[in-house]
């Protein structure tokens, strides 16, 4: 990992004046050395960037013709009584999208009667039109459809709706198709120039433009102001991938303040009762734009990648009622509980096969599996993406059959990092493909299964071309530096003037040098019931030379462990826990200092000959305690170290990679043990089982009570076990429950022991070291 800081740039004292004005309590020079670097460098821009009032927005007839069109085209429906169709999508975006044109045009169509809306199932259906949906509305007598973040690329489609009789209008953002697809009307920012200030618009902030533009010519027909929907277009675009400028910025800061208002309201007076349940749940107020980004979007997202189908959530953003919207908030929270839980698992398989991959020869990494459910893929891609700095494509390979295709299909998403058009990437390779969709920095595919070795070939060898002598060396960039003094209430309001962040204009990322953490701990993560999530969250708090004060922190999917000992750098984002009533660093990345002096005095002691090659290992000394089992603790470690030094040995660490079988299989494999054992009154040792299983006794003894649920008796005979069956005894609701604290179990054994593998030899000396 590259870390990377932003050149310094001085603002003039006038400059910095000026940002003072809005921040009474501080000196505003990071603030204005904040602006500055982003090219905010004289005073109409800060005014307009700060004061959303002072801003002038687009008219939404900058889309001139297509606008023009789409108007006269719902004009003459609403006259003729026509029936319309939303068709949205199953993201953040596109559900925030729709429920902007549930509620917009509910105004000028009556809901459920003229108007409806489709939203595909994220695990049976693409991204965009389809055959079948179109079909479904022809048959309930659609006249129109509304198309709300996808439709642009969609032309067989809209030829197919042609022919059943149904117009289009595309409200969209994605990538543009060559020529004009034929429809009614397409409004797409991105036929606009680059530098218009519509041009980043997502598609719930287009899906906003044609309802205002309705709202323009039609004006004496709504009864509920327009600004009402502005929550909705803040919560879809932070939670998109749009860059924070021009209108969306603009619509951002006053959604954010409408959003605020809403939730300041008795639940029962609420215009939206299900956003303010679910901000409850995830333990956010909504003043933030964090509480979108790391709150609502997430959530929102998590249903259809769990479940596929996320209709349910437009009524959850749109409904009145507040006991149907709690419901509906609950089961997306526990959506989002269990997505945690899938992403996690993905992720560590992920991990698993990049140690198989030599990343100097690879430009963009291409994966698949069986197993892996589609719902997760694109978040763990983006962590890959992030981590390794390559585009990262994640494939499902459970070889999904499509009417149009013969031969099994893979499914998947792709993550780019920023030097790279991943959506290019991939259309070029689109010979190979059954679909694809997205924008420069993610996408959606699926391509039959036999086509993957080919496609990762192409798409490697078109890249390291394009690329030339690019260095793709994952990088981190930090804004300013501060140090633990400058943390607090002073210096959060400072960057509090630069919200809403997103792309173009990130959360300032904060660089502190030669600091050290101390109190640290981690644990999982808690649902709303109080039921553990599989993620995890180290606690801690920071010093340095500046202040005695220690200041809190938390860093999100790691250990305690993996905090270093001594004078550390880290980058870290400044922010407020509206929870804990605190505020707090959110570390993003952390180092050892150059100039740091790590206690080194056991690093003799111990050796390290983990997954050396058998015909390199080293000759075994009576002064080496060789460690040849993978711990799955650090006391265990700690156990082991401990009997090295009273007997003034070295301790051989020299464990090999794990090649673990699934827990599911493990599971069979006992069974069958079992199921052998009982019919032919042959014993085992248990130390033959744990062999034959590669598991602890923990999990074993774990194993042994979920077999006795399904009917298998185990007794004990000296040092040997026997086994019986009676089928009466058969239990399977409580068989179930045990079978999957068994498999919890070895999953977390498995987990460490990939960790075990592979931490650094300097960590497990830090550990150690900790026995002082």
């Amino acid at each position: 990992m590259q870390w990377i800081l932003t050149t310094p740039e001085q603002p003039p004292e006038w400059f910095i004046q000026l940002v003072k004005q809005h921040t009474p309590a501080s000196s505003g020079l990071f603030a204005a050395q904040l602006f500055w670097q982003r090219g905010i460098k004289d005073k109409s821009q800060l005014a307009a960037f700060i004061n959303h009032k002072i801003y002038q927005p687009a008219s939404p007839f900058e889309f001139e013709q297509e606008m023009q069109l789409a108007i006269a085209r719902l004009q003459q429906a609403r006259n003729a009584g026509e029936k319309i169709a939303i068709w949205g999508d199953f993201d953040a975006d596109g559900i925030t999208s729709t429920s902007v044109l549930w509620d917009g045009l509910g105004q000028f169509f009556i809901q459920h009667q003229q108007l409806t809306y489709y939203i595909p199932n994220r695990l049976k259906e693409s991204h965009g039109l389809n055959e079948p949906g179109i079909d479904n509305l022809a048959k309930q007598g659609c006249k129109l459809i509304v198309t709300c973040d996808t439709g642009s690329t969609n032309i067989d489609e809209i030829i197919y709706a042609q022919k059943l009789g149904i117009d289009v209008i595309v409200t969209d953002h994605h990538t543009l198709p060559a020529e004009r697809p034929p429809v009614t009307a397409i409004i797409n920012p991105r036929y606009l120039p680059q530098d218009h200030q519509l041009f980043h618009l997502s598609g719930v902030a287009v899906a906003y433009k044609l309802v205002e533009a309705l709202y323009q010519k039609l004006p004496s027909i709504p009864q509920d102001p327009l600004e009402n929907l502005l929550d909705l277009v803040a919560v879809g675009l932070i939670a998109d991938l749009v860059q924070l400028t021009g209108d969306c910025r603009y619509l951002a800061q006053l959604g954010i303040q409408r959003l605020q208002a809403d939730l300041q309201q008795p639940p029962a007076m609420r215009r939206r009762p299900g956003v303010g349940r679910l901000l409850e749940l995830c333990q956010k107020n909504g003043d933030r734009p964090t509480d979108i980004s790391f709150g609502l979007g997430p959530r929102i997202n998590a249903v259809s990648r769990i479940q596929g189908d996320a209709s349910f959530c437009v009524e959850l953003l749109t409904s009145r009622d507040v006991k149907h919207c709690n419901e509906l908030a609950e089961v997306t929270e526990l959506a989002n509980t269990r997505r945690k839980s899938l992403q996690k698992d993905v992720q560590a398989q992920v991990t698993q096969k990049l140690t198989q991959l030599d990343l100097s020869t690879t430009s963009v990494i291409v994966l698949e599996d069986p197993q892996w459910p589609a719902g997760v893929l694109g978040l763990v891609a983006g962590q890959v993406a992030q981590e390794t700095g390559r585009p990262t494509i994640l494939l499902s390979t459970e070889g999904t059959i499509e009417n149009s295709t013969p031969t099994p299909l893979a499914r998947g998403s792709a993550r780019s990092i920023n030097s790279v058009d991943l959506y290019q990437l991939v259309k070029d390779q689109a010979y190979l493909l059954h679909r694809f969709g997205g924008h420069p920095y993610a996408a959606g595919l699926s391509l039959p299964v036999e086509n993957i070795p080919l496609f990762r070939d192409a798409i490697n060898q078109q890249l390291r071309q394009s690329l030339g002598g690019i260095n793709l060396t994952p990088t981190v960039k930090a804004d300013i530096v501060v140090t633990v003094a400058d943390l607090g209430k002073e210096l959060f309001l400072e960057l509090k003037l630069l919200e809403p962040c997103g792309m173009g204009n990130p959360v300032p990322k904060l660089f502190i040098q030669n600091c050290w953490f101390e109190n640290a701990w981690h644990r999982n993560q808690q649902d709303w019931q109080g039921k553990k999530v599989q993620y995890i969250k180290t606690d801690f708090n920071i010093h340095d030379d500046s202040t005695k004060n220690p200041f809190p922190g938390i860093w999100w999917g790691h250990y305690k462990e993996e905090l270093p000992l001594g004078k550390c750098d880290c980058i870290a984002e400044l922010d407020y826990n509206t929870y804990k009533k605190r505020y707090e660093i959110r570390l993003i990345a952390v180092r050892p200092s150059e100039n740091s002096e790590l206690n080194t005095q056991h690093f003799a002691h111990i050796l390290d000959w983990r997954n050396l090659p058998s015909h390199h290992s080293p000759v075994p000394s009576t002064q080496s305690l060789i460690l040849e089992e993978c711990p799955t603790h650090w006391d265990d470690l700690r156990a082991w170290w401990r009997r090295c030094l009273y007997n003034n040995q070295q301790l051989a660490i020299a464990w090999s990679k794990p090649n673990p079988q699934p827990p599911k299989e493990i599971w069979l494999t006992l069974v069958g043990i079992a199921k052998y054992l009982s019919r032919t009154n042959q014993v085992v040792t248990r130390v033959q089982i744990l062999e034959k299983l590669g598991i602890s006794d923990r999990a074993l003894f774990l194993g042994i009570k979920a077999l006795k649920y399904w009917g298998f008796t185990v007794t004990r005979q000296d040092r040997d076990l026997q086994v019986s069956w009676n089928p009466s005894t058969v239990s399977e609701t409580q068989g179930d429950v045990a079978v999957a604290q068994f498999l919890a179990a070895i999953s977390e054994e498995q987990f460490q022991q990939q960790y075990f593998a592979e931490v650094p030899l300097a960590t497990i000396v830090a550990m150690l070291n900790r026995l002082d």
